[in-house]
């Protein structure tokens, strides 16, 4: 093992965070992330940072699959009168707003994009690293953050221009 679990959690949790976009979220798939790779493991040959992004970025993507299908099944009007709420809240507070723009922005990119946006820009981690542990090649990482990054351009600039105009 390469990296304590100490020094991962922070790092993970941006991860996740970037992933669920809210706190409460993130907590859990964190949490969820740990368990699996202490029920599973971690292979002797990778690197433990590397193998916890890759890790909860599936289980993130199982979650997301089944929160669609439940979501689908059936619709909660008490839920939808609580976001309605959230909203309100948070449009007293500009910069909160942006912020919940991205958010909603980093919601329509594919996984791929979004995962591959959240270790470039939140992680810090370089192009070379982010291919190695999602197994891609170089120029997909630069070619799929390039279009994550321009379709968050066009998501929240026409926006944020239009409320100032």
């Amino acid at each position: 093992m390469n990296e304590s679990f100490e020094n991962i959690i922070p790092m993970l949790r941006r991860f996740a965070y970037s992933l669920t976009g809210s706190s409460a979220d993130a907590d859990d798939l964190v949490q969820a992330t740990f368990e699996r790779i202490l029920s599973k493991g971690v292979p002797e040959d990778v690197e433990t940072l590397k193998w916890a992004f890759k890790v909860c970025r599936n289980v993130w993507i199982d979650e997301y699959r089944s929160r669609k299908v439940r979501q689908n099944a059936t619709q909660v009007p008490e839920l939808q009168e609580q976001t309605e709420e959230y909203h309100k809240q948070q449009k007293q507070h500009e910069a909160q707003e942006l912020l919940t723009q991205v958010n909603s922005a980093m919601d329509t990119l594919p996984t791929d994009q979004r995962s591959i946006l959240s270790l470039v820009a939140l992680q810090g981690m370089s192009y070379k690293d982010v291919a190695s542990t999602m197994e891609i090649p170089v120029g997909t990482v630069m070619s799929r953050l390039s279009r994550a990054r321009n379709t968050l351009l066009n998501l929240v600039k026409p926006q944020t221009l239009g409320e100032n105009a």
